[in-house]
């Protein structure tokens, strides 16, 4: 019946497909054949860019709200300005000249989205947040929620860290200081530093940014 007929159907769309492209590799050669390759891979690269952006201004937005009320003489916009290619050449002498950057860290974190590991930017500005926190209530309650949230197994965005440093900070919660997460910071810090940074460095979108040419006339502060 119908089952059938679907089958057959994508049995002679299958068969069409490897005819054309054993036709296209015997008769046409490499040189025709690549041609299609570039337009899929300049497609690809425009997917890309617009997933980035899309990302990048999600945590601009989110990262700009204690921002908004220096904002209005110039209006809502003046915080998502995009760099200058010399300012984005900068990140890459140092991870921290990225991570102080506030376009740089909202840059940084939407590659860490699209590499499925923000985890580890979330939970290094959460310590941060976590040491300028000055009411004793307040640092037991964060250290809590980073706890829940970072630390114990099965945490909603574990972080990937040695058993026994997830056990000395269990502890250490129950009468929580401002170094309660410190070892755990220093290892995620680390771990982004040797593998996710030099990524981020190699990508598309960051390639795009140290660029004379915009990635589009959105973007630019005016």
């Amino acid at each position: 019946g119908r089952g059938a007929g679907g089958a057959g159907w994508v049995g002679m769309q299958s068969a069409v497909f490897v005819a054309v492209r054993h036709g296209g590799r015997m008769e046409r050669g490499g040189r025709r054949r690549s041609e299609p390759e570039e337009a899929d891979k300049g497609r690809m690269k425009r997917t890309i860019i617009k997933d980035w952006k899309t990302r990048l201004s999600y945590f601009l937005q989110n990262s700009s709200n204690s921002n908004k009320r220096k904002c209005k003489k110039t209006g809502k916009h003046c915080n998502y300005f995009r760099p200058s290619p010399e300012e984005a050449q900068l990140w890459s002498e140092a991870f921290d000249e990225l991570l102080a950057n506030k376009y740089g860290l909202a840059a940084f974190r939407a590659f860490l989205k699209s590499e499925f590991c923000e985890e580890n930017i979330e939970f290094w500005l959460a310590c941060e947040d976590f040491k300028k926190t000055k009411s004793p209530q307040k640092l037991t309650s964060k250290a809590k929620k980073i706890y829940n949230d970072f630390i114990e197994k099965e945490a909603p965005k574990e972080i990937n860290i040695d058993f026994q440093t997830k056990n000395t900070i269990a502890q250490n919660i129950q009468e929580a200081t401002h170094t309660c997460f410190s070892a755990a910071q220093k290892r995620v810090y680390s771990l982004m530093e040797n593998n996710s940074y030099p990524r981020f460095l190699e990508s598309e979108f960051y390639q795009e940014l140290c660029k004379k040419t915009p990635i589009s006339r959105a973007t630019q502060g005016t």
